[in-house]
């Protein structure tokens, strides 16, 4: 399709803004079902330097324009000799699993392939009745990157990741809360609320304990426990300004204002 005379070029590639303590990635191609091509991953690690460097934000979030939510990396770029492996679209997924801030993905449709991962890779997925998902990789004849497969083990367990990896069966929206791929099944109009909502619940947590509890939460489910890390960072918080207001805002029943420090 031909571009009218003087009509502004549509950008689609991920979209970064950020409001205080809540940062946002919006999928912008609908009409590829929001496919991630090696340009887009560029993009995404880009905004995601911005978002670590940015001590001030706590919450990152991921949305999609359409009916799709993302249908993983491009694979038609795979035939182009200068196009990076799709372990390069791992990779990049790898980066937002070790992003410093909470991660949420908004599914509002359909998600496939590398997609799925990258939903895996947040730690918290809301949902749609209309989300459905399938890992073709099998079918496609192509072998799955190394983080993406931990991750499908991790979080859904081997027979369920086995079931969808080996045999590519697309299952809905009920069934990914059931192995626990969604962490919460919405309707449609609620979708962006309950994501608001989480986000400022989320901001207003105290970020030491918060980001440092993801960070290794993250690492005890591949089996990594850094115990004098971890013992550290308890007796981080313990001496900071954060814990004493969180135990005065406990002790007068009032919302405690946390300053990271």
């Amino acid at each position: 399709m031909t571009r009218p005379l003087n009509a502004p070029e549509v950008v689609t590639t991920p979209e970064l803004v950020i409001h205080g303590r809540i940062a946002t990635i919006r999928f912008r191609n609908p009409a590829y079902a929001n496919r991630l091509s090696p340009v887009d991953l560029d993009v995404i690690k880009a905004h995601l330097a911005i978002v670590n460097d940015d001590e001030n934000v706590l919450v990152l979030r991921f949305i999609a324009d359409g009916k799709y939510f993302c249908s993983g990396y491009d694979i038609s770029s795979l035939a182009a000799e200068t196009a990076p492996s799709s372990t390069y679209f791992g990779d990049t997924v790898d980066l937002i699993e070790t992003a410093r801030p909470v991660t949420i993905a908004a599914i509002n449709g359909g998600v496939y392939g590398g997609g799925t991962d990258l939903c895996l890779a947040c730690d918290f997925r809301l949902g749609v009745p209309a989300a459905n998902m399938f890992m073709p990789a099998s079918k496609l004849g192509l072998h799955f990157y190394p983080g993406g497969m931990v991750r499908y083990v991790t979080r859904l367990g081997l027979n369920n990741a086995k079931k969808l990896f080996l045999t590519s069966q697309k299952i809905e929206s009920q069934e990914m809360l059931a192995i626990g791929f969604l962490t919460e099944l919405l309707e449609p109009e609620h979708l962006l609320v309950r994501l608001d909502e989480l986000s400022e619940q989320l901001a207003g947590m105290a970020p030491i304990a918060l980001l440092g509890i993801k960070k290794h939460l993250n690492l005890v489910a591949r089996g990594i426990v850094n115990d004098q890390e971890i013992r550290t960072a308890v007796a981080h918080s313990e001496k900071s300004a954060d814990m004493k207001e969180g135990a005065l805002a406990w002790k007068e029943k009032r919302s405690a204002t946390f300053t990271g420090k």
